[in-house]
């Protein structure tokens, strides 16, 4: 698996992880997927402005709902093409590597039969106030969570050729 971060997404993220400071924040990762070999572009993201503490990050469901639901309308409901990718969140104090409890609640939400059969950890923090340090995980039906390969959407949107 291979993920895109466009630009507007990355600039996106990193305000919110500036106006929530030493408090983490997160949301959905809304993406476009490019062909059937698992490539993936990041082309939103919802974000909880209130769910994070210091050391700890809750998703509210309902706040993302309508978010998703606009998402889905925007793209034709192309559900095949555009759809919701995963999970975000900070770790403004830790490295962007998952908790136990990231670990837990992602596996969960995988293993529940009929649910998702795949979903994506985006865990973001800023180093040096301007550099975003990303780290992504994929989690899958029956199988422990591993690395996913995060770059840089180098194409502008306007010369994006789609598949």
């Amino acid at each position: 698996m291979q993920i895109a971060l466009s630009s507007t997404v990355r600039k996106k993220i990193c305000s919110e992880l500036a106006l929530s400071g030493r408090r983490e924040t997160g949301g959905l990762l809304l993406a476009e997927q490019l062909d059937d070999q698992g490539r993936f572009r990041v082309v939103d993201v919802t974000v909880d402005p209130s769910g994070g503490e210091s050391a700890y990050f809750e998703r509210r469901p309902e706040l993302h709902a309508q978010a998703l639901e606009a998402f889905f309308e925007k793209n034709g409901n192309e559900f095949g093409r555009f759809n919701y990718l995963g999970e975000w969140h900070s770790h403004p104090s830790f490295p962007v590597d998952p908790s136990i409890t990231d670990i837990r609640t992602m596996q969960a939400m995988v293993e529940d039969v009929g649910n998702i059969d795949f979903s994506v950890l985006m865990i973001v923090r800023l180093r040096m106030f301007v550099m975003l340090q990303v780290g992504t995980y994929l989690f899958m039906r029956g199988q422990h969570p591993q690395r996913v390969e995060m770059i840089d959407d180098p194409m502008p949107r306007s010369k994006r050729r789609f598949i």
